[in-house]
């Protein structure tokens, strides 16, 4: 394996930390809170269930803006750690894995605090009707899972130059790059399915969802190398 130097030394560390940390935060805000709380096609089952646990609702919302605050960080930190193998690569890993999706993600959390406000039945929605808040507040949380839809398309993409910078950098396994080529087209064609054939998503996502494990590897391996000692 290629030698590194301090600064990549000091970057590989700092990206094993940030990556694990965003692996364990994402899913509270993107898979457990939504299956906790909202009922599918049952608007007063939703607007009820977030009624009873609002702070967790929070939780969910504070989830998301924290792991995508930490994927800036993360993404700074790769970019340190593979200049040196092809800074081209590693300035596109930056547009991809964040210039354009925590923007979208942060601005996507903005639906859940209308759906959050519509629930609560804030004085300025006084002239609606409680069920016709309800149903515009589930729509809100369609509108937000279709904006975390939008975003993964960008979570595929950044994942080939990362691939690639792994697969040329010489002191990273090769295999975990060629997985995450893998999770790349995972998350590329669950979030194309979304969208051009919603009726085949359900099928689609089961076999996407184990492609999108390619990433795991790279964290664990990642993790490890930041919290080994020395």
């Amino acid at each position: 394996m290629n030698i590194i130097d301090d600064t990549q030394r000091k970057a590989l560390r700092t990206s094993g930390l940030l990556y694990l940390l965003m692996a364990l935060s994402a899913p509270i805000g993107l898979l457990y809170v939504p299956s906790t709380l909202i009922v599918p096609g049952d608007a007063a089952a939703t607007a009820e269930h977030i009624r009873a646990s609002e702070w967790l609702f929070r939780i969910g919302m504070g989830s998301e803006l924290f792991h995508q605050a930490i994927a800036v960080f993360l993404v700074l930190a790769l970019y340190r750690l593979f200049k040196p193998v092809n800074e081209d690569h590693a300035k596109l890993l930056v547009v991809l894995g964040a210039l354009v999706s925590v923007p979208i993600m942060f601005l996507n959390v903005v639906n859940e605090i209308a759906a959050l406000l519509l629930i609560g039945g804030a004085n300025v929605l006084s002239g609606f009707e409680q069920a016709q808040r309800e149903s515009l507040a589930l729509l809100f949380l369609r509108m937000h899972g279709q904006g975390i839809n939008v975003a993964s398309i960008f979570w595929g993409l950044w994942l080939f130059p990362f691939g690639m910078l792994i697969i040329r950098s010489g002191f990273i396994p090769r295999i975990l790059g060629y997985l995450l080529f893998a999770a790349g087209f995972g998350y590329l064609t669950s979030a194309s399915t979304t969208f051009l054939a919603p009726q085949y998503s359900d099928l689609v996502d089961q076999g996407a969802l184990v492609l999108e494990m390619g990433e795991l590897p790279i964290v664990f391996w990642m993790a490890y190398k930041g919290l080994r000692p020395g």
